[in-house]
């Protein structure tokens, strides 16, 4: 589904990833694991695009994503979650979940919305709350939510549990545990495995932006 070959990023004239490589099959939920700084957010921010690596390639269904823009990327069924959440304050929850929906020419806005709703049923009952006054677990639910909008083959979680309280965390390992019965490929960039060690097919481990040893 997903393969990393030898990757290199830089960031302004510092090098971010190092020939890193990885790889997640169809149905499988692989940890990204790595101190802060190891460049796990790079890779995530590499694969969605937002960063252009400077050798190595990204294949996506056998598809080198190195040259395709960031919104070409979430069209074929990618959903990214950022570790600072990124939701629009002023927006609702639910404009905020259907925001990728609205500029997605293949998906249906209804239908993604309903099973969205299905899997966090929750934030039905909050829906037309806005963003801003969510508490920070709350809108790391929405942010999840949101990737499962248009995340219909590969899911990116970037610290999906960081800084959650624990009934919150416990929720969210809940949710994404349901996934594992489906044939959507999950990477779950997180600083330790506490929180998922029981959901994770494999881990890689990053350290200074390449593979561990």
């Amino acid at each position: 589904m997903l393969e990393l070959r030898d990757v290199h990023v830089e960031i302004a004239s510092a090098q971010v990833l190092r020939g890193l490589s990885l790889q997640v099959a169809q149905g499988q939920m692989v940890g990204l694991v790595g101190r802060n700084g190891a460049g796990k957010t790079s890779t995530l921010r590499s694969i969605m695009g937002h960063l252009t690596p400077r050798r190595g390639q990204i294949l996506f269904e056998g598809q080198d994503l190195v040259r395709l823009p960031a919104h070409v990327r979430a069209g074929l069924g990618i959903g990214y979650m950022p570790e600072d959440r990124g939701l629009v304050p002023e927006l609702t929850v639910e404009e905020n979940i259907v925001l990728p929906l609205w500029v997605s020419a293949t998906l249906s806005l209804d239908e993604r919305l309903a099973w969205v709703y299905s899997v966090l049923p929750e934030l039905k009952t909050m829906s037309d709350r806005r963003a801003l006054l969510l508490s920070g677990g709350q809108q790391k639910l929405v942010a999840l939510a949101r990737a499962l909008a248009v995340g219909t083959r590969l899911l990116l979680l970037d610290e999906p549990f960081e800084g959650v309280a624990p009934a919150l965390s416990m929720r969210l390992s809940e949710v994404i545990g349901q996934l594992k019965s489906t044939d959507l490929s999950v990477l779950i960039a997180q600083s330790d495995t506490n929180h998922a060690n029981n959901l994770l097919d494999a881990q890689v481990v990053i350290e200074r932006g390449a593979n561990a040893a």
